[in-house]
């Protein structure tokens, strides 16, 4: 089963409006073939600036190697360990990047999607 997450731009209405859709679909018998989070941000300018270059990097490393630590993940990006770090850090806030029990870091989707609009 292919997980994945959406992500865009969105407001509180939306999102709530999004919620209330699905919700009707869910009590009328529609369950969603595939499983789908989201994940809003309020504006273009916070999207980018949580899902840099490196950060889109780290998370396709961190999907191809599976479970590691930050510095197995750090020597397989030839980055420093302070700044994979602090990128986990932000990844994870946001649900990008999950921890297993043992500790090691994991990448629980297997695609991202990107949703903007371009009119109001």
């Amino acid at each position: 089963m292919t997980t994945e997450i959406k992500i865009g731009i969105g407001n509180e209405r939306e999102t709530a409006q999004e919620f209330v859709e699905v919700w009707r679909h869910t009590e009328g018998g529609k369950l969603p073939e595939v499983p789908m989070e989201h994940l809003y941000f309020p504006d273009l300018e916070t999207l980018l600036r949580t899902l840099t270059s490196q950060r889109l990097a780290l998370l396709k490393t961190l999907h191809a190697v599976g479970p590691v630590s930050i510095r197995a993940l750090a020597k397989a990006l030839e980055r420093d360990y302070k700044n994979v770090h602090t990128d986990v850090q932000a990844l994870q806030h946001v649900g990008l990047i999950t921890r297993q029990r043992d500790g090691r870091l994991i990448v629980p989707w297997t695609r991202i999607v990107a949703e903007f609009r371009l009119a109001a």
